[in-house]
């Protein structure tokens, strides 16, 4: 299991995917849309990759990834660059910091109705 760091402003973390701004917490992911289940299904490069069911039109894939999110760490998740693409940057304000990091160690993790 990677060794985590702080999510507080000003912190420094371990995980790429990670960082903070301005006391929120912004995750890198690579989105794969159109997935037969929404899952966490592990890291992408420097971004945690995230499928979704939903399909990649209309905005449902970002509404389900956030939707995804929310479900899992709480607060409100925002994408805030890449809505068009699949290398997304969302920022999620009030999460659980503690569950924000503990996203890289989750697998296969399917909420039922989440997607």
């Amino acid at each position: 299991m990677a060794a985590h760091g702080d999510c507080r402003k000003g912190a420094k973390h371990v995980d790429p995917f990670i960082r903070s701004v301005n006391g929120e917490v912004e995750l890198r992911l690579k989105v794969v849309p159109g997935a037969s289940r929404t899952e966490i299904s592990g890291l992408h490069g420097d971004r945690l990759k995230v499928r979704v069911t939903a399909p990649p039109e209309g905005g449902k894939a970002n509404q389900a990834v956030c939707a995804f999110l929310e479900s899992l760490v709480g607060g409100r998740a925002t994408v805030v660059s890449g809505a068009a693409h699949a290398e997304k940057t969302i920022r999620l304000s009030g999460a659980d910091h503690g569950k924000v990091l503990a996203l890289a160690d989750r697998r296969d993790h399917d909420p039922g109705a989440v997607g």
